[in-house]
């Protein structure tokens, strides 16, 4: 009867209002189907992909624990969850395929234990980077648009009565934080009132 194998499972969400309960369960669920033994898991939550490794405490030491033999199979939800560029991912897989680790993505449904599947999960990289890239093009060009349309972005412009109620209490000695609180506007717009105002004495 041949040894199960030992997998390790790696989680990450980007933001502390995520969980990684549902990553978990379900790579969980595609062990058990596989017959494999989930030895540890390695978690990074509230962690951008974007982050070094030194800044992703979970992910240095599954690659650590990797190098050492610790598991056989690592396992995570998406190609995502590894990195956020392609060159980071490609990294990664270089380094697990080095110390013998297979891998496992759910949401690819990848299994880069041959070369075709390692290609193909390098790949999927590619295209998440393309994709956020585009994503971020997309974003730019809409805020292009609305300038070239002549609206204004961000908070709109308080009206002059609340301007001559800040000058007002700025004028009689109110700090600025106070003038804030008080009139129900951003600390921002206090600060802008108060520099036309030393702008206009400067004359």
């Amino acid at each position: 009867m041949s040894k199960r194998k030992r997998a390790a499972l790696y989680l990450r969400v980007s933001t502390d209002g995520q969980t990684t309960n549902n990553q978990r369960r379900v790579l969980n669920e595609m062990a058990e189907r596989r017959g494999w033994s989930v030895t540890t898991t390695y978690e990074d939550a509230g962690i951008s992909g974007a982050k070094g490794r030194d800044r992703r405490p979970g992910f240095d030491a599954m690659l650590k624990d990797a190098t050492r033999r610790r598991f056989d199979v690592l396992m995570f939800w998406s190609i995502d969850r590894l990195g956020r560029s392609t060159a980071a991912v490609t990294t990664a897989l270089a380094e697990l395929d080095a110390a013998g680790v297979a891998i496992y993505a759910d949401k690819e449904a990848m299994d880069a234990t041959t070369p075709h599947g390692r290609a193909m999960l390098q790949m999927a990289a590619v295209f998440a980077e393309l994709e956020r890239g585009m994503i971020r093009e997309r974003v730019m060009a809409g805020l292009a648009r609305v300038r070239a349309e002549g609206k204004k972005l961000g908070r709109p412009m308080v009206g002059s009565k609340v301007e001559d109620a800040i000058r007002g209490r700025l004028s009689a000695g109110d700090g600025m934080l106070k003038v804030s609180k008080v009139l129900g506007v951003g600390v921002s717009t206090v600060q802008r009132v108060k520099a036309e105002m030393s702008a206009t004495r400067a004359r």
